[in-house]
């Protein structure tokens, strides 16, 4: 099979471990293991059941605590919904190869994680993208989706909130969506993995798996429950989708990590909490970010309204790439060009760390530009 280059990926493996300051970071602060337990309340009773848990292979496709647990963050997903795997990015690969055959045509947006758009053109599909912009606050053009649906689109691809830029879909304009795709009975897959981190209002969104009867909904642990290291995610879909998903899933997964399927049901037991705590980082940093970019003359952005990630504008000429290596060669501050995004002219931003890392980090920018451009 071949398959492009996964860009923002090769970026980030490139450069991250040099860097001293991480803008490029995509989850909220993450929890040490001490942190999870003292906030879930069980600090020594959930010590002692890890340190008996047998090294096995476990539950095959997710233990009925932990599916429980997923299911508590949708209003209609059932056990038989939902399925246990390595992450989102597990999740949607999964989808991918279970649903997507060589000649299919599949609408995605773009710019986006790349997987969403290069993965299913390496299983032998026509991808066709909807190109999202600041004119629409980078939310999907439903006009132009209309005109791209067809009776051999398969399946269309998005993203909420989004990532790069933390556009958020409401469930009206979710429903939109739905309209213009339910006629063709297409499949639509919504990446959710920041679901849970909305800057306004309920931090929840409106999940695809809740709205359509062709929905699928991929999310994980790592972003708005700050726990990527026990790397596990899931799809939620209907139950047929699911059992595609699992023929595929039995050739590269087995289970998902015994001790990691433990933490993450202790940690759903007690999501209100994790989420609270981590909405509170990301919208106080948010607010660090806004101000920044307000008062650099040389940058601009549209707000995200969710996520953990800015699609920063850059007002100088300068390729974004030869941008970000000559800042961080030069101060050790690492962001992501654009161009490993498919779209030149900028750079996204992570804002959901430490704040005083976001503070220091983001002055050294300032100090670095006004070197290279000028006040």
């Amino acid at each position: 099979m071949r398959i492009q280059d996964f860009a923002i990926e090769m970026y980030m493996n490139e450069y991250e471990a040099g860097c001293r300051y991480n803008l490029a970071e995509t989850c909220v602060s993450s929890l040490t293991v001490d942190e999870l337990l003292t906030l879930c309340g069980r600090r020594e009773e959930a010590l002692a059941e890890l340190l008996s848990l047998r090294m096995t292979y476990g539950h095959i496709t997710g233990s009925p605590g932990f599916v429980r647990g997923i299911c508590g963050l949708y209003k209609t997903v059932k056990p038989e919904n939902v399925t246990t795997t390595h992450g989102a990015i597990g999740a949607n690969a999964l989808v991918f190869s279970a649903l997507v055959e060589p000649g299919d045509e599949v609408v995605s947006i773009f710019p986006a994680y790349q997987q969403l758009y290069s993965l299913p053109e390496a299983l032998g599909a026509k991808v066709t993208t909807m190109p999202l912009n600041e004119s629409n606050g980078f939310l999907p053009d439903v006009e132009l989706l209309a005109n791209l649906m067809n009776e051999r689109v398969k399946l269309v691809v998005i993203n909420n909130p989004h990532n790069p830029s933390g556009a958020v879909m409401d469930a009206a304009y979710l429903q939109r969506i739905v309209d213009v795709v339910r006629p063709y009975g297409t499949y639509i897959l919504c990446d959710e993995a920041y679901r849970g981190l909305t800057h306004t209002g309920q931090n929840l969104t409106e999940s695809l798996a809740d709205m359509y009867e062709h929905g699928i909904s991929t999310s994980s642990m790592s972003k708005a429950l700050a726990l990527a290291g026990l790397r596990i995610g899931w799809v939620a879909a209907p139950e047929a989708v699911i059992e595609k998903v699992n023929k595929h899933r039995d050739y590269t997964l087995i289970s998902c990590g015994v001790a990691d399927d433990y933490l993450d049901s202790l940690a759903l037991e007690h999501s209100g909490k994790i989420f609270a705590r981590n909405i509170a980082i990301a919208r106080a940093n948010l607010d660090v970010l806004d101000a920044w970019v307000t008062r650099e003359p040389h940058f601009s952005f549209v707000r995200p309204q969710g996520g953990t990630t800015a699609f920063i504008k850059l007002g100088f000429d300068m390729p974004s790439r030869e941008f970000c290596l000559g800042l961080l060669e030069d101060t050790g501050v690492m962001v992501v060009p654009g161009s490993a995004m498919g779209v030149e002219g900028y750079i996204r931003v992570g804002y959901a760390f430490e704040k005083d890392l976001l503070e220091k980090g983001l002055g050294i920018i300032s100090a670095y530009v006004k070197e290279i451009v000028g006040s």
